[in-house]
């Protein structure tokens, strides 16, 4: 029997952590965009696509993880999917990424993980890999793993991961309901000068637009000044980059965007398609500033003799993305929980609050 990717996140803990219910967007009344989502709200929207936590929590030091995102439940080696990889600003650690850019497909599932972790989570899932039947001739695999730096609440010189902790997360890694917030890769993470995380968001497009379902998945751990739906949240609460310019917030960090759909595209779209994530950043009030990091890998899990899409049939598809980021930006914000890490505490953002500034900027109400 099947579980879903919310039970299937393993927590590796010493300690306690804050499992209160937090809400997502779309429960306090915030709509993005104007296309609506799956029945999930997440990237598991997608056919096939599987996703899987585990969380690295020991103490006040150690809060590190792995997300493991795969294509569908086949090897991935000897059935890759169409892919691509965009990279917005580069200051970032991630691995695979030129093999998917210059051949267009993607060979094995995603790892999310920690940014002194990546080679570690390489490692690990090259070997997990090698060891699977009909693998005994392969010599060559590119594994894909991406990063943010989460060494404010994690002891991240420590290397924390583990092979057991990826191939755990590869292992369970399901359709249904993604856990969002403070799990797997975004156990450590901080965006807006609040606890981030991971976030999940899904569009499915009307018929006549092919009916086709985007998903998205970010590990936030980026600076700016957060604005939701419009309303200048950040500015509001008193928090934001450059206000020391102003308090020493930071703008810098690092946000990695995972983005699949079941569209017939060439790589070539799928780049066009994954630099219109960007958009659903800046919207959320990341300015890709100089430190940080901001990787998308997109995939398709259509069929790779299909014909592909023509490219003004695209447009849809562009919004579907930008919307989807947006929103999966807001529900790593508003899923995730307060932290005590390694440097400090990062704070969950105070929802109530939340509430009062949305609705006085008619965002809700």
């Amino acid at each position: 029997m099947r579980v879903s990717a919310t039970f299937a996140t393993i927590l590796l803990i010493v300690g306690t952590v804050d499992a209160q219910e937090r809400p997502r967007a779309r429960d306090l009344g915030i709509r993005v965009g104007v296309f609506e989502p799956g029945p999930t709200n997440g990237i598991t929207d997608v056919g096939g696509v599987r996703v899987g936590h585990v969380t690295i929590a020991r103490g006040d030091s150690v809060n590190t993880g792995v997300t493991a995102i795969l294509p569908h439940a086949g090897n991935v080696f000897r059935r890759p999917v169409t892919a691509a990889a965009y990279v917005a600003n580069g200051f970032g650690k991630t691995v695979g990424l030129p093999q998917v850019q210059e051949l267009g497909v993607i060979e094995t599932p995603i790892l999310l993980t920690c940014t002194l972790c990546v080679w570690k989570a390489a490692d690990a899932l090259t070997d997990l890999l090698l060891k699977q039947p009909g693998m005994e001739d392969v010599r060559s695999i590119n594994a894909v793993v991406g990063e943010t730096n989460d060494g404010y609440l994690n002891d991240i010189r420590s290397k924390p991961i583990d092979a057991a902790a990826v191939e755990r997360a590869v292992a369970i890694a399901d359709t249904g309901v993604v856990d969002e917030g403070s799990v797997g890769a975004g156990r450590g993470t901080t965006a807006f000068g609040w606890k981030g995380g991971i976030g999940t968001s899904s569009r499915v497009l009307p018929e006549p637009a092919g009916g086709f379902t985007i998903g998205v998945l970010v590990q936030s751990n980026f600076g700016g000044i957060l604005t939701i739906a419009g309303a200048p949240v950040g500015r509001a609460l008193g928090r934001y980059a450059f206000r020391d310019l102003v308090d020493g917030t930071d703008a810098d960090g690092s946000i990695m965007i995972v983005l699949a759909l079941d569209a017939p595209v060439d790589a070539r779209q799928l780049a066009r398609i994954a630099r219109r994530t960007m958009l659903g950043v800046g919207r959320s009030g990341g300015a890709m500033t100089h430190g940080s990091g901001d990787f998308v890998i997109a995939f398709s899990t259509a069929a790779t003799d299909s014909d592909a899409l023509p490219d003004d049939a695209l447009s849809p598809i562009f919004q579907a993305a930008a919307e989807a980021t947006e929103e999966a930006i807001y529900n790593s914000l508003l899923r995730a929980t307060t932290v005590n890490g390694h440097r400090g505490t990062a704070d969950a953002i105070d929802i109530e609050q939340l509430v009062e500034v949305l609705g006085a900027y008619g965002v809700i109400r």
